[in-house]
Formats: C-alpha cells, sequence, structure tokens
C-alpha cells in the first residue's frame, strides 16, 4: 500500500521504529522471546544498530533459547508483550511444546497491543538454509482464546532461490474458536536478500497482505483483540546443518517497522 492510499484510507502513524538511535527504543521493543518458557537471560536478542538498520543476529557462539521445549533452535527477537502465569503452569503465550511450563515468572508489560491497522516492514533476509526471518503478530493471551497469530512475512533460508523465494504469511488460530487456519506459502518472483516492503491490513473484517505495495491476497476473517509485534530470526537447523563459525553471523536486516491505524483506534 503507498502513502497516498494509506492517507486516503484515514490512517495516522501511530508505530514508527526507523532504528535511526544509537540504542534499542525499550519503549517501543521488549528486547526477549517468550522469556517465561525460558528465562530473560538465555532469550536476550543478539543485535546491532547500523546506518539506520535493526540487524538482528544468529552468532555462532549462540546457546539454543529453549532447549528443553524447542530443542536446538536459537532466535533473536524483540516483542512488544509478555504475559505468563505463576512459575511452574501452563499459562502463557504461544505454548511452544505441550509439556512446556512457566520456567521464569514475568512481570506482565506491554508496549504496544494495536488492535486493527496498517502495518509494514521493510527488510532484507538471510538465505542460509538454516534461517527463518519473520515479523508476526500473536494475541496477548491473557485470556487463552486470545492466541491467534497474523504472520505478515515468513521467510525461511531454505526457500530462496535466487530471485525467487516462498513467501509465508496469514492467519492461524490456535486456540481461537472464531477462526480458521489460513496460513500461505507461495512463490513470488523478487530476491529476498535485498530490501522489500511487506505489509498487512487488518481491519474488523478481514487482513490484506502485500508485497512492495502490490496486494496479494485477502483473507475474509480476522481477530477481534490486541496483538503484539514478533520480529526475529531463527536458527532451526536441518539435517545437513553444518554449524562452521565462517557461517556466521546470520542476519536480518530491518530498516523499519511501521503501524498506522485510523483515529478511533489510535485514541
Amino acid at each position: 500500500m503507498n502513502d497516498k492510499t494509506i492517507k486516503a484510507k484515514g490512517y495516522q502513524l501511530v508505530f514508527n521504529q526507523d532504528f535511526e538511535e544509537k540504542e534499542l527504543d525499550l519503549k517501543a521493543w521488549i528486547p526477549f522471546y517468550l522469556p517465561h518458557w525460558s528465562s530473560r537471560e538465555k532469550t536476550k536478542p543478539r543485535f546491532t544498530l547500523e546506518n539506520g538498520k535493526l540487524i538482528l543476529k544468529i552468532d555462532y557462539d549462540q546457546a539454543p533459547w529453549s532447549e528443553e521445549f524447542n530443542g536446538p533452535i536459537r532466535v533473536s527477537s524483540l516483542q512488544t508483550g509478555v504475559f505468563s502465569g505463576p512459575l511452574g503452569t501452563s499459562i502463557g503465550q504461544h505454548r511452544i511444546h505441550p509439556k512446556a511450563m512457566v520456567r521464569e515468572e514475568q512481570i506482565p508489560a506491554h508496549t504496544f497491543l494495536p488492535r486493527y491497522g496498517y502495518f509494514e516492514i521493510r527488510a532484507k533476509a538471510s538465505a542460509n538454509p538454516d534461517n527463518v526471518s519473520a515479523l508476526w503478530m500473536i494475541g496477548y493471551e491473557d485470556r487463552p482464546e486470545h492466541s491467534a497469530e497474523l504472520c505478515l512475512v515468513e521467510i525461511k533460508g531454505s526457500n530462496v532461490e535466487g530471485n525467487k523465494a516462498v513467501i509465508g504469511y496469514g492467519i492461524r488460530k490456535f486456540q481461537d474458536p472464531e477462526l480458521q487456519d489460513a496460513f500461505f506459502e507461495e512463490t513470488f518472483e523478487l530476491d529476498v536478500t535485498e530490501f522489500h516492503t511487506y505489509g498487512m491490513e487488518w481491519t474488523q473484517e478481514e487482513v490484506s497482505f502485500y508485497i512492495d505495495g502490490k496486494q496479494i491476497r485477502t483473507i475474509g476473517q480476522s481477530p477481534q483483540y490486541p496483538m503484539q509485534l514478533m520480529l526475529n530470526i531463527y536458527e532451526i537447523p536441518q539435517e545437513n546443518s553444518d554449524r562452521k563459525p565462517e557461517n556466521y553471523p546470520q542476519k536480518f536486516t530491518v530498516d523499519y517497522v511501521k503501524v498506522f491505524q485510523k483515529q478511533e483506534l489510535s485514541n
């Protein structure tokens, strides 16, 4: 969606992360990944801010974030909310395994929990087959049914081939009884290792997805509750993975993340 269309629809900029500052904006981001299933210490992201870009990284010496429940997966992530129950309970956002239990209690917090709007990221992803780069949203999950996922963009390095890549996007219902799974993986003619924009318009009735300003699909259903942003790069080792120091750091480079809402929704 272009600037003219955004303005014509009555949207106003309410969340503008252009990473021009020398330090991460902690009023906007919580710099951990689902820490209740692990700990804040184990889920701190590796990143740098360089030339107006956020570079989320996986380093060679980085440990898995939750080996107990998620195996060898490594992740560097930022999010805009965190909620979980008491130590030893199964209450928590985005439960990653049927046996997952809260390993570190968290003080419930949120920096940005929008409901509806237009969301856009400009970024370039890793083509390493072990990497997944993504911007997605999850319900705050203070109620179990407020658990759906809106995936704006998901890029698996294993699905990148020159100027073509499979892009994942859509809705996952999880415990939301009002939704149906509608997640898509489609091939597009673009080099995802170069900068592109990925957008999503979320309204009360539907969710539409965009790549470089072009609408690619509209899904006729919509979560009806506030959701938080999840911005991350994963290392998910493949069967033939060979971890070597020279292959690191692995990077997901983000130019900006912007959110626009209509006036009645931004108050």
